[in-house]
């Protein structure tokens, strides 16, 4: 079966790579002067700069002959799923969703935008893209609804670095997914702020307490978010600097600039939280005030005195 990868960032360049090491991958890009140069340089230099393509990944800027894929991976920035899944007629394809977020105008995952595909999965888990692309070993979830899709397709986009669990909870790895990146971005302002890592660690325990709460209401399983599509994405993005989300959190803590044009997904996400705590009734007290931080609507000072101002109770 042939496999296509749409969105030449740097996670969906490093897929293409690591895919590309055992079987034809065709990697799309909307710029054609960056595919002419991706194709002539052997690398995305753009993007992810030093990790050369294997001679079975092919580029192209022609999103119908990408379109003929029998199995397309998305990595696209959350935002613009949506209109990519109206534009095109994806009815009779096994589509892999590898963004992370929740759909700002619908309140939407990944899944329910792409309902109209034949089959859709979610990729998911602790992943950097410069990890993936240099063959440093990598764990994912692949989520489907269906067991039987979600075991073809383990098998099909395994490699021998690149380790995929098979889940059937779509919901709970779409969410674990995207809420990490809000809990990441407070982290991030955490350090950023010089709080300590006492604080951090009691921000990413607390936060992922808010990630179980919101999974719990929407019908995910428990013990999805426990593995790597949660706790494991948790972890990484909570602690490095190579996640953006972290990295808007530093900024933010610090009082510093951030590049605007970087696609940060966590700062969506918060505002989407706000929405479904809203709808849903949710407790969600560190989510909310991240959403308000990024907003500019709360400084750092705020959000602190806020979470250490609200009632002592039981864990």
């Amino acid at each position: 079966m042939s496999v296509a990868v749409i969105g030449a960032g740097a996670f969906g360049t490093a897929l293409a790579i690591a895919l590309a090491q055992t079987r034809p991958v065709m990697l799309w890009a909307r710029d054609a002067d960056h595919v002419t140069e991706m194709a002539k340089h052997r690398e995305n230099k753009r993007r992810l700069s030093g990790a050369l393509f294997p001679d079975q990944l092919t580029v192209s800027a022609n999103l119908e002959t990408v379109l003929d894929a029998d199995t397309i991976l998305l990595a696209m920035p959350m935002q613009a799923l949506a209109g990519f899944a109206k534009a095109n007629d994806l009815s009779t394809k096994t589509v892999v969703a590898c963004c992370k977020g929740i759909d700002l105008t619908t309140g939407q995952g990944p899944s329910a935008i792409l309902a109209d595909a034949a089959h859709v999965a979610i990729l998911t888990g602790p992943s950097f893209a410069k990890d993936i692309a240099t063959g440093l070993p990598t764990a994912l979830t692949l989520a489907c609804a269906s067991a039987d899709i979600a075991t073809q397709l383990q098998q099909m986009l395994s490699t021998p670095t690149l380790r995929l669990y098979s889940s059937t909870d779509v919901i709970g790895a779409e969410l674990g997914g995207a809420l990490k990146n809000v809990i990441a971005i407070g982290c991030g302002a955490v350090m950023g702020a010089g709080l300590g890592d006492s604080a951090r660690a009691a921000l990413m325990t607390r936060g992922f307490a808010e990630m179980q709460r919101v999974a719990a209401t929407m019908g995910a399983e428990p013990e999805t978010l426990m593995g790597l599509s949660g706790l494991g994405d948790l972890t990484l993005t909570c602690t490095s600097d190579q996640s953006r989300n972290y990295r808007l959190g530093l900024a933010l803590g610090a009082g510093t600039d951030f590049d605007g044009a970087i696609t940060v997904e966590g700062a969506a996400t918060a505002r989407a939280l706000r929405k479904m705590a809203r709808n849903h009734g949710l407790d969600l007290p560190i989510c909310l005030t991240i959403a308000d931080l990024v907003d500019g609507t709360l400084t750092i000072t705020g959000a602190i005195d806020r979470l250490l101002a609200r009632p002592l109770r039981e864990e």
